[in-house]
């Protein structure tokens, strides 16, 4: 399985908004200066974040983005799968509507469902509260050194 930038991309997002709007809601602007990103590519990914009910925009002037539930409810498969789809390794385990030629008769089906059990355990399993805290560790290791 390989991400595109909206998974990767959106993923930082979300730490980042994670971390900081707890002080107050964030703008596209401030996420897209920490993290060096577009500030048009980051609205797109932050309307499918919203869409997916992970976060909501705040409007005024000090409106902006906050998570929409506590960062332990939420883990990095609702993320992904909010803003890349479906994760599954292979495209004939029903990406893009395509089904196995042969079926429950393929010898490389039990790898591909293998697979994807532990990429979906592993992803499901991962909550953003424990990225931000890794995230914050790394902040002050780094301004210690």
């Amino acid at each position: 399985m390989k991400l595109s930038t909206k998974g990767r991309y959106g993923l930082k997002a979300m730490i980042d908004l994670a971390d900081f709007s707890e002080e107050a809601p964030q703008s596209i602007m401030c996420i897209a200066q920490r993290l060096s990103l577009s500030d048009s590519y980051l609205e797109q990914l932050m309307a499918k974040l919203r869409k997916a009910g992970l976060i909501k925009s705040i409007r005024g002037a000090q409106g902006g983005y906050v998570l929409a539930r506590d960062s332990s409810g939420i883990s990095v498969g609702d993320i992904l799968r909010a803003l890349e789809g479906d994760l599954k390794p292979v495209d004939c385990m029903g990406i893009r509507g395509e089904e196995c030629k042969t079926g429950e008769c393929c010898p490389s089906r039990i790898v591909w469902q293998k697979i994807d059990e532990s990429i979906q355990s592993t992803i499901d399993s991962i909550y953003l509260n424990e990225l931000v805290e890794d995230n914050r560790r790394m902040r002050e290791e780094k301004s210690e050194a």
